[in-house]
């Protein structure tokens, strides 16, 4: 089990789990630090690193960009202090979320003639859309089936949303952060793009739940190439902790305040 997992979402964003239920779900995986990774959300907590409950919880924010190809991948900043440029990037992104939430939601209401109910606002997702169209009880998709042929990219209800340039999200991370990870580089179409890119932060996500067989080579040769430190956890959307993450040694290397 791990010492920390450092990829959590909480109903901030698009995951099932209250904030203030976060350490007892820590302590029933085994895990003793959790990291707050809602996306492009800000955390309230009183500062970058706090103990709640006896669970060390980290200020995290996962932010998706772009990079110059155009291929969009996710970054996470770690011991997040808030900044201007911060705040208004997350409000941005927010905006457009919001925006690009409603018209998915109109789309499969119209495609399936049905009222979702959903209520979209900050930190809406494209998870929300499909848990409400699986708890519909007049559609037949779970949610998986929703994200396979409803909201997922190519699908007839998927409407993309903006996203910050990777320079800008680097940058704007970076300044309010104690460290900028590439998060879950094999999941990526061409996971070397990414990796490349990654010489210009500080560490990237290692330990991740892919699911399948994935040959790790490449992140490995990333690290030692550009010295990164690693970063890992499990990606929760719902209250299961601790599918992935770092030892207490691994995790005590990360330049992250003391709680």
């Amino acid at each position: 089990m791990p010492h920390a997992d450092l990829h959590v979402h909480t109903t901030r964003s698009d995951g099932a789990l209250e904030l203030d239920a976060v350490p007892a779900a820590a302590r029933r995986a085994g895990v003793a630090v959790v990291g707050l990774t809602d996306h492009e959300r800000l955390q309230p907590l009183s500062a970058p690193v706090v103990e709640r409950d006896g669970i060390v919880l980290v200020a995290g924010i996962e932010l998706r960009v772009e990079l110059d190809s155009g291929s969009r991948i996710d970054l996470l900043g770690y011991g997040v202090s808030p900044t201007a440029e911060l705040e208004e990037l997350v409000e941005d992104v927010q905006e457009n979320r919001i925006a690009r939430g409603q018209a998915i939601v109109d789309c499969v209401e119209d495609r399936l003639g049905i009222d979702l109910a959903a209520e979209v606002g900050v930190g809406f997702g494209r998870p929300h859309v499909a848990r409400a169209i699986a708890d519909h009880p007049d559609t037949d998709y779970d949610y998986e089936g929703a994200f396979e042929h409803l909201i997922g990219a190519r699908c007839p209800c998927y409407v993309p949303r903006e996203v910050p340039t990777a320079r800008r999200g680097r940058d704007t991370l970076s300044a309010a952060c104690s460290l900028v990870s590439l998060a879950h580089p094999l999941r990526y179409a061409d996971p070397e793009e990414p990796l490349t890119f990654a010489a210009a932060l500080d560490a990237v996500e290692r330990a991740y739940p892919y699911g399948r067989e994935v040959d790790d080579g490449p992140v490995a040769r990333a690290i030692a190439r550009h010295g990164l430190l690693v970063t890992g956890g499990s990606d929760a959307h719902d209250d299961r902790l601790g599918l992935a993450g770092l030892s207490r040694e691994e995790y005590d290397a990360l330049p992250l305040p003391a709680p």
